[in-house]
């Protein structure tokens, strides 16, 4: 007796003897299509598949492999016996990308990014893989690679490139060198008293100026109504702290800063910034439907969400309450006012406006508000520079800062208060407030929505 024909290179059996193949079966080697002779061999059968076809059951015409794996999107599909890929469960979350057919990585292969100033590149299994970070001439990371300018300075021109004296970048970026600071006290010209709330502050960088209008313009382009640039899921992350888990949350022992949550906020409708809503705070609006004489002018009228997405997209991040406190109150120093303990002064022209912009005094020391003509230009009080070089820390435009409003948690060590509450931290003052608003301990709080004349913000870095 012999054995029955096994399952390698003879599986089937002709007249009495083992062959290849049984006679008109078909098979697909690779994208050949195959069909069996009447001597139990494989011959090919026709043409091979062309690129847009794929060879199933010995045919061509699927567009697919059948059990291959795929991503359209964020959908993960499966091809089917027909040759047709179908999708198999739900498309992925906002949390997550489709990487070959299945949903996990973080973002898609080939992809590049930017983290702080680091270029970052996707790898094949969906993560995000670190480059060489930015510095020297090209300090800024921009679309996934190094350059002089971030993305709202690049284009050149006002508000850009006009700002201290006509000349510079309005993009400057200066570091801040990390101390230990009272973010409570009290200082009326002979040092500080009271003190209390101690933080500490690693190394970062905090923009000398506050965002403009010409700045935020290139924003509003890249963000096209919405069907542009929109911020990923944990963007915008203080990476450089904590091993890249971002500032500590004083609102909840052990956990760190999440970044841009793209599930809980409405990337359509929490980011908004319409023609219409940035006009909304006329007379006082600084934001023009198209470029014009005030793209110098701080860009107000913006929510919280609209200016941590900007400083995102910018390359950065939004300060938190204690970094923004510590270059406005420099550092253990703890001054009276950003510059020092010189009184800011009324005359405008004149000392009221050469250390701060507040109490309607800007453009002629009137003391009323009537309109946009009340804001200046950033860094127009040239005298009001903090410890580090920022200006504008005091007046002009009260300024988003990435923490909820709560009572202060102490110890602070880099930390930020991240557990959701009701508002947002301002900080800083604005155009039509008194000199007592122009000291770095008053805090302010407003609901992330709120959009105001007297609000803009500014954008802090990595070091």
């Amino acid at each position: 007796m012999q054995l029955a024909c096994g399952s390698g290179t003879t599986p089937a059996c002709l007249d009495g003897t083992c062959v290849t193949c049984s006679p008109t079966a078909l098979q697909c080697s690779g994208q050949q299509p195959q069909k069996c002779d009447a001597t139990g061999s494989w011959q090919n059968n026709g043409a091979a598949c062309s690129a847009n076809q794929t060879c199933t059951a010995g045919a061509c015409g699927g567009l697919c492999g059948q059990g291959q794996l795929n991503c359209n999107g964020q959908q993960p599909q499966t091809c089917d016996g027909a040759g047709q890929w179908q999708n198999s469960g739900s498309a992925c979350g906002s949390s997550q990308t489709c990487v070959s057919g299945a949903c996990g990585g973080v973002c898609g292969p080939g992809q590049t990014t930017c983290i702080g100033n680091t270029p970052q590149t996707c790898s094949g299994s969906g993560q995000w893989q670190a480059g060489t970070a930015c510095s020297g001439a090209t300090p800024f990371c921009v679309s996934g690679s190094c350059a002089a300018n971030p993305p709202s300075c690049a284009p050149g021109g006002a508000g850009m490139t006009t700002c201290g004296g006509g000349s510079a970048s309005c993009c400057s970026s200066l570091e801040v060198a990390g101390g230990t600071y009272s973010r409570t006290y009290t200082n009326s010209g002979s040092g500080p008293t009271g003190t209390a709330d101690s933080a500490s502050v690693s190394n970062f960088r905090l923009d000398e100026y506050e965002v403009t209008v010409g700045r935020f313009r290139q924003f509003v382009t890249a963000w096209n109504g919405g069907s542009g640039w929109l911020p990923t899921q944990g963007s915008g992350k203080h990476t450089h702290l904590n091993g890249g888990q971002g500032l500590a949350n004083s609102g909840s022992a052990g956990t760190y800063e999440t970044g841009w949550d793209a599930t809980d906020w409405n990337n359509t409708t929490d980011i908004d910034p319409t023609n219409t809503n940035l006009a909304s705070c006329a007379p006082y609006s600084t934001w023009t439907n198209t470029a014009g004489s005030q793209e110098n002018l701080p860009i107000n009228c913006v929510n919280w969400w609209e200016s941590y997405a900007f400083c995102i997209w910018d390359g950065g991040f939004l300060p938190s309450e204690a970094e923004w406190e510590y270059a406005a109150a420099g550092g253990s120093q703890e001054r009276e006012y950003p510059w020092g303990s010189t009184a800011p002064g009324t005359a405008c022209p004149g000392t009221g406006c050469q250390y701060a912009i507040y109490n309607c005094d800007y453009p002629n020391g009137s003391g009323s508000c009537s309109g946009v003509t009340n804001l200046a230009p950033v860094g127009t009080a040239t005298l009001g520079a903090g410890v580090w070089g920022q200006l504008d820390l005091a007046g002009n435009v009260w300024e988003w800062n990435l923490d909820w409003y709560a009572t202060y948690v102490d110890p602070c060590t880099d930390c930020a208060y991240l557990t959701t509450a009701s508002n947002r931290v301002l900080r800083g003052g604005y155009f039509n407030n008194p000199a007592s608003y122009l000291l770095p301990p008053p805090r302010y709080d407003d609901a992330p929505a709120f959009r105001s004349s007297g609000i803009g913000f500014r954008c802090a870095r990595t070091p």
